[in-house]
């Protein structure tokens, strides 16, 4: 107690504020989370039988699976294709991807009216159910990303004939991975063809489960120099920014050929003049596409892309381009449809903080007891 009363008076004002800051939200988080499964869906939500898919859905599970989408892309980058120079950075991104698909399993069973069943895809099969598809992928993506944080585990232990045993079994690992990420990344998409009459036709495509998984591709990039950026700051470590701009170029033509996709399928099926009549609907996805233009125009230019504050904007851009996607399709596409209106809760957005902020807090304690972060490591050995 001595010793954690005298960090605290070491702090300096503006991260005592953010401790507060941060415990507040968890403990309000507690509070809801308690509220939500002892008294029930409709005290904590906005959530009605006519739109029972709302915030939750929208961005804590269909647009965190996207933002998870860094761990798969990066270990392909690595471990198959061979670019050796980004190595240095897997570790947190895998970090990073396990505690966001944590998370979204989490952020589901809120959602679930009875969540207590969340268990039954695993014996309960309907193989010619997109949902069974996409449970199944995500619990064994699960495992794949447990079995890739592994080896840090094993460091940490000295666990030296099991950790060996790891390393050997990284390709492998490496591909499951990849596979059940491309399978349920697309198949989240394929979830909203089967309502072509309430999607708006701006969103409602065949190639949907194409566009999906090419977002998450073109994300991944954008959250491994976030995380990167964020952690060099909050750790006082190095910043890896040559690593990080030659990784933006992945996330540049990851962009252009979603966007060149996208725009192309609008004239395909002839709803390009949608754009232009003021709907509701045409604003969001105006807004979506208008963030991913902000961002190409950076990446655009390689002056820009080597300096952090820029990378960072384009990086950011990116993440919130594709959130907004998610949540358009999960939600404000879905509206006019289904003839209802919602907008969440306070409650539901405070919820939703909690869960990032308990994923934040989980990383950072991680870090500070394991090995993700060889070079820290070093500097504690060395003081």
């Amino acid at each position: 107690m001595t010793a954690l009363l005298a960090q605290w008076q070491g702090l300096s004002i503006r991260r005592r504020f953010g401790w507060l800051t941060i415990g507040f939200i968890l403990l309000l988080g507690l509070w809801l989370t308690f509220r939500r499964f002892f008294i029930g869906l409709g005290d904590v939500t906005n959530l009605t039988d006519e739109f029972p898919w709302g915030f939750w859905i929208a961005f804590d599970v269909i647009g965190g699976v996207a933002l998870a989408a860094g761990g798969f892309t990066l270990c392909f980058l690595v471990y198959i294709f061979g670019y050796q120079r980004y190595h240095s950075i897997v570790r947190p991104t895998v970090l990073t991807a396990f505690l966001g698909y944590i998370l979204v399993a989490v952020g589901l069973m809120y959602d679930l009216g009875k969540y207590f069943n969340i268990w039954h895809p695993i014996i309960m099969w309907n193989p010619h159910s997109v949902m069974f598809e996409v449970a199944w992928c995500v619990i064994l993506y699960l495992t794949v990303l447990f079995l890739e944080f592994l080896p840090v585990v094993l460091e940490k232990f000295n666990l030296k004939t099991p950790l060996r045993m790891m390393q050997k079994m990284t390709i492998p690992i490496v591909l499951m991975g990849v596979i059940l990420s491309t399978l349920h990344q697309s198949s989240l998409g394929s979830v909203f063809l089967i309502v072509p009459n309430k999607l708006h036709q701006l969103w409602y495509t065949p190639i949907l489960p194409l566009l999906f998984f090419l977002s998450a591709v073109m994300v991944g990039p954008a959250m491994v120099i976030l995380e990167s950026m964020l952690s060099a700051r909050m750790f006082h470590r190095g910043l890896e920014t040559p690593i990080l701009a030659d990784l933006s170029r992945f996330m540049q033509v990851a962009l252009i050929v979603y966007a060149a996709i996208k725009i192309q399928d609008l004239f395909v099926r002839g709803v390009v003049d949608d754009l232009f009549t003021g709907s509701y609907e045409s604003f969001h996805f105006m807004g979506e596409m208008l963030l991913l233009f902000g961002a190409f125009v950076i990446l655009a230019f390689r002056k820009l892309r080597v300096k952090p504050a820029w990378l960072f904007t384009a990086a950011t851009l990116v993440g919130l381009g594709v959130v907004y996607n998610r949540m358009n399709v999960a939600w404000i596409g879905m509206l006019r449809g289904t003839g209802s209106y919602y907008m969440p809760a306070w409650t539901e957005l405070a919820t939703s903080l909690f869960l990032i902020t308990a994923g934040i807090v989980a990383f950072f304690v991680i870090v500070k007891y394991f090995p993700v972060f060889p070079e820290l490591e070093e500097e504690k050995n060395h003081a």
